[in-house]
């Protein structure tokens, strides 16, 4: 065995199996950013975007994602998700939207990839909703900041990230 968990003993890619796993309530919580210029920050904010409420369809897109982690990432396991909390906050200081996905599941195995990915999706439709007004927008700091849940109970992520 290769201590990765994701391969079997022939170093093959495999799912891992959680059968012997206990059901517990787990937890994940995950952000990112969409950085941008001032200009295109006002306007989302002042709802004056040709597309619509950005915000409204990020965040659908994002609890959609979520949803569809198994689907997109290959040795996921599909989860009946219990929860899934999209919300964005405007950072006027550093010209961004901040976006937190959380995600909640009573299950054998863990919901980091399903906040990630719901963070990750959040952030693509925000930039695809704004790219006409302002194509260089950069999105950054996705990461998982805590989880809870299964054997290895609570984490929470060091303050000095992103």
């Amino acid at each position: 065995m290769t201590g990765l968990t994701h391969l079997n003993n022939k170093g093959e890619a495999s799912m891992v199996d959680v059968s012997h796993k206990q059901l517990t309530h787990r937890l994940a919580m995950a952000v990112g950013y969409v950085a941008m210029q001032p200009d295109t920050l006002a306007r989302i904010c002042a709802g004056m975007l040709p597309k619509g409420d950005v915000f409204a369809v990020a965040r659908v897109a994002g609890i959609q994602a979520a949803k569809q982690c198994a689907s997109l990432v290959p040795l996921c396991h599909p989860l009946m998700l219990s929860d899934i909390q999209v919300a964005f906050k405007v950072d006027a200081d550093n010209v961004r939207v901040e976006i937190q996905a959380t995600c909640k599941v009573t299950g054998q195995t863990g919901v980091e990839m399903e906040a990630l990915t719901a963070v990750s999706v959040a952030a693509l439709t925000l930039f695809d909703m704004c790219k006409a007004i302002d194509p260089a927008m950069q999105i950054g700091g996705i990461r998982v900041i805590t989880k809870s849940g299964g054997k290895s109970g609570h984490w929470q992520a060091r303050e000095d990230h992103d």
